[in-house]
């Protein structure tokens, strides 16, 4: 039961926007940029962005070496190197509209760990750097002979190293996108789950407490966001959901000798330091089916693999005690292409970022719009 008020002034908006993460908050962005006198609302059911958003390891990246092979696998060259491209221009996107200072950016570099049973992509180097001259202009991948230095273990045997990645502050980053909705005058509410959606009449039911009736949102255009979570609105879609977990430690005794952000296996396993200490996640690689799923939670098959790892690879002979750990809900289709586009007039989605939602977010947001004005 609503109040005069409510029905004149808080439930009718231009545009919703339902999922309150990177791709959220930037479609909402330009959207109100392009159309300063529109009126935004932005839906989210967690108190923080519930999927990825804030739950991932920062890492300013487009794609280790082995990572582009692997993909070569299920897509054509071209594809994978629109990918690639689009990747890129979505970092240089955010940093030109934050600022590094804002996002904690640093330019670090890339590092790729490559074992014995690894060597052989290297004969690939030379293919995939050619194939990426079109977007860059330069090679990307540099083969580092001298890993002593890095202190890995015996099976790291060569370091595929990338100067144009790099590494931010997830939460500065999201805290800078929540500070210009703010600005905008974009209205975020929080803990408003979303129960139905009916397309045609652009209306959005959200729960409503105490009350058992829910809330109807209207809007005249809608932008659906909300990645993985997204099967619950539209069953239709190929979505399928991959949860990943990341682990902080206690400061590593004696420093960490390196800096950058480091990948191994494909990109599965990532790690970097924080502040003396050893952030690690990903290994979801050794659970497919046991990680595709929307509940939060940590795989104990997979924890035991990324602390041996740690013991075995990264700091070998070392035992470090985990401080904290977490997990986030990603979002993979049959390649890792982002599935954009319209789901009728008015509506549409941007979703299934592969787990490059830093990297993709903002570019993406600014494909949705495109969409829905072409809806």
């Amino acid at each position: 039961m609503l109040s005069y008020w409510e029905r004149e002034h808080l439930i009718k908006y231009d545009l919703i926007v339902i999922g309150a993460g990177i791709v959220g908050l930037s479609t909402a962005i330009q959207y109100k940029r392009k159309y300063p006198s529109k009126s935004v609302l932005i839906l989210e059911r967690g108190i923080l962005p519930s999927g990825a958003s804030t739950k991932n390891a920062g890492f300013a990246c487009f794609g280790s070496l082995t990572e582009i092979l692997d993909d070569l696998e299920s897509m054509s060259e071209s594809e994978v190197l629109q990918l690639v491209e689009r990747r890129y221009l979505g970092l240089q996107a955010i940093r030109k509209e934050i600022g590094d200072t804002a996002l904690k950016y640093v330019a670090s570099g890339g590092f790729e760990l490559i074992s014995d049973q690894q060597l052989p992509v290297l004969n690939h180097l030379d293919a995939i750097n050619g194939l990426l001259h079109k977007v860059f202009k330069q090679d990307v991948f540099k083969i580092t002979h001298d890993v002593k230095h890095f202190g890995f273990g015996p099976a790291v045997k060569v370091v595929v190293h990338n100067s144009l990645e790099g590494e931010l502050d997830t939460g500065a980053f999201v805290q800078s996108l929540w500070s210009t909705c703010l600005s905008l005058q974009i209205k975020i509410l929080t803990g408003a789950v979303v129960e139905e959606i009916d397309l045609e009449e652009k209306l959005v039911k959200v729960k409503n407490y105490p009350v058992s009736t829910a809330i109807g949102f209207n809007a005249r255009q809608l932008a659906i966001c909300t990645n993985a979570f997204t099967s619950k609105l539209l069953p239709d879609l190929q979505i399928t959901p991959g949860r990943g977990m990341v682990m902080v430690t206690e400061q590593v005794p004696g420093g960490i000798p390196w800096k950058g952000s480091f990948h191994y296996d494909k990109g599965y396993v990532y790690f970097r330091q924080v502040s003396g200490r050893l952030l690690l996640g990903g290994g979801r690689n050794v659970d497919f089916e046991g990680e595709m799923t929307t509940d939060f939670g940590i795989n104990p098959k997979i924890r035991s693999y990324l602390l041996e790892l740690v013991e075995e690879v990264i700091f070998p002979g070392k035992k470090l005690e985990v401080s904290m750990e977490w997990s986030g809900i990603m979002a993979f289709g049959a390649n890792k292409k982002p599935l954009i586009q319209s789901v009728c007039p008015g509506v549409g989605i941007a979703v299934r970022l592969g787990g490059m939602g830093v990297a993709l977010g903002w570019q993406v947001a600014s494909e949705l719009l495109i969409h829905l004005e072409q809806g």
